[in-house]
């Protein structure tokens, strides 16, 4: 079944590094907290872990909206409980097959994943022509055309920056919502 989704793929930055210098121990608590300010972040935000990769993860939205509010969001809050380490991400919207009931293939997801290689330190990279609508607080900086491995061609990039409205009584309710699938 082909679903219109978002998806993010997020990545703490130096992770590795981070271990050679300071030890299993020491980097197993920074994952440890990153991943609870996911979990919370996505919880706030209404969009789905869909799974974890190591120091990273893979969020998929049903709303744009939601999944550059998660990000941007995320982004802010990781970034001194984190430190040294830095939260980069990629980001793109399209249709994917929603593969065996819990895992989506398909151009998106590869664009997504990409792109989060592409970033570097804090960059949250998206395509420009796949730009909707910004959230509240939420800026696009053009970022240039950047080369993606598996892809025909130069693809048009935005950075996304800030920090999205509050989570609070005007968001939508989860019952009004569209349903996973």
């Amino acid at each position: 079944m082909r679903v219109p989704r978002t998806f993010v793929f997020v990545d703490l930055s130096g992770f590795t590094n981070y271990t050679a210098a300071f030890g299993d121990d020491a980097a197993g608590r920074v994952l440890s907290t990153f991943r609870g300010i996911v979990r919370m972040v996505a919880s706030d935000r209404g969009v789905r872990i869909a799974k974890w990769l190591g120091d990273g993860c893979m969020i998929v939205a049903v709303e744009q909206g939601e999944a550059i509010e998660f990000i941007t969001d995320l982004k802010h809050r990781a970034a001194d409980v984190c430190a040294p380490l830095t939260v980069r991400a990629g980001l793109a919207t399209g249709h994917a097959l929603l593969f065996e009931g819990d895992d989506y293939i398909g151009s998106a997801v590869n664009m997504a994943s990409r792109l989060c290689d592409r970033a570097r330190g804090f960059e949250v990279l998206m395509p420009t022509m796949q730009l909707d609508r910004l959230p509240d607080g939420v800026t696009a900086t053009p970022f240039g055309e950047v080369e993606l491995r598996g892809f025909p061609g130069p693809v048009d990039v935005v950075e996304l920056s800030g920090v999205p409205q509050p989570v609070g009584s005007d968001a939508p309710h989860a019952w009004g919502r569209t349903p996973f699938v």
